[in-house]
């Protein structure tokens, strides 16, 4: 949400002129053997994404190349962790608070034009004004992205910023799941076909245990109530052995305090605000269950091999979840389907502010009950 909009004027002033002189200016020069990858999502979408970027740097048409990412600040320290062995540059931003920093756009601007990139590669399918912006800074030869829908940029500047691209791939439709339009786009990009059968983390596998919970989603609309969250933990309680944690940033700490006063603490524990996302990746793939809202946890369960329950809401139904059936280790998913799924969470039904969207609420207790009772047979099983 713009919070200054004179500044935000100004920034988009900047994105929509200061290319066209870097294009006139890039005439005067030859590109350098250098690949810039632009991805300023978040955290689940960078899990969707991050194997393709050993895809591109092994490729025959980019192997000589440097590689470069554009990465969201929150997830820098698990970019740094995983994937340093194939940049050789990184630069993390906060896309958000870029579009109300005029001053900075300009200066980055100017870094990346200096880099005298050969391609730009955009490989997420909803567009953004700033990831656009930031692609055209360069004045590549090539920047290939997708045609994109509108969830992320307003038509009217969609229309402009199309003009970025020399090349705009046009997905077909019966392609939705986020990594295989994501295999898509570099299958087309780097003419080859990529054998990846969905995210893949690698990390040394100990022995799992304990039940980890993710009660936060970002939003309060899309979470499930936190008294069904603290009902579930209970019944965990009661009927297994084992261990119960909390997981989450900082901004759900009221989430984890409320849950460690209601649960009893030698069996309850909230890292909630307390662990680094590579310490939290750590915890996810010894962990013996994953419980969350549709979040980055249940991709990175996914990643690690680790098994997962998602409650799942209709926004974005398929999109991120479930998983398709050809895709390794995809989470569970209990939800209660509407008429009104595949809504981009443009609800259309009124909630007061604090309540989640009817497809999240409708979701009962027993239902997710059922699927961890299930799961956890399946674990008991063969371990």
């Amino acid at each position: 949400m713009i919070k200054n909009r004179n500044l935000f004027r100004l920034s988009r002033f900047v994105i929509f002129n200061f290319p066209k002189l870097l294009r006139i200016l890039s005439k005067f020069r030859s590109p350098a053997k250098r690949v810039l990858l632009i991805k300023t999502d978040a955290i689940g979408d960078y899990i969707l994404f991050r194997n393709y970027i050993k895809v591109v740097k092994k490729s025959d048409q980019f192997k000589d190349y440097q590689i470069d990412l554009i990465g969201n600040e929150l997830w820098r320290d698990v970019a740094l962790e995983y994937d340093e062995a194939f940049i050789s540059e990184f630069i993390f931003v906060k896309p958000n608070a870029l579009l109300e920093a005029p001053l900075q756009i300009f200066k980055l601007g100017w870094r990346l034009f200096r880099k005298n990139y050969h391609t730009v590669l955009q490989p997420t399918y909803s567009r953004t004004l700033i990831a656009d912006g930031l692609a055209a800074f360069t004045a590549a030869r090539e920047i290939i992205g997708f045609e994109s829908d509108y969830e992320g940029i307003l038509k009217k500047y969609k229309k402009r910023t199309d003009k970025f691209y020399t090349c705009k791939l046009i997905l077909p439709p019966a392609i939705y799941f986020e990594f295989d339009r994501t295999k898509y786009f570099f299958e087309n990009v780097l003419t080859q076909v990529i054998h990846l059968k969905g995210p893949k983390l690698d990390i040394k596998q100990g022995e799992r245990s304990g039940i980890m919970i993710f009660p936060g989603a970002g939003s309060i609309k899309r979470s499930w109530d936190i008294q069904n969250f603290m009902a579930l933990a209970r019944l965990i309680i009661d009927d297994t052995s084992h261990q119960i944690y909390a997981a989450g940033g900082p901004s759900e700490q009221a989430t984890g305090d409320y849950l460690t006063e209601n649960l009893p603490p030698e069996r309850f524990t909230s890292l909630i605000g307390k662990t680094s996302l590579p310490e939290l990746i750590r915890h996810i793939a010894s962990s013996a269950l994953i419980i969350s809202n549709d979040s980055s946890a249940i991709h990175i369960a996914a990643a690690t091999g680790t098994p997962s329950i998602c409650i799942l809401g209709g926004g974005h139904y398929e999109r991120f979840a479930p998983y398709p059936s050809h895709m390794e280790n995809g989470p569970v998913c209990v939800n209660e389907k509407m008429s009104c799924y595949y809504c981009n969470w443009i609800c259309k039904f009124e909630t007061l502010e604090n309540e989640p969207f009817p497809c999240i609420a409708n979701i009962e207790l027993n239902e997710v009950w059922q699927a961890t009772k299930g799961l956890l047979i399946n674990i008991n099983h063969h371990q």
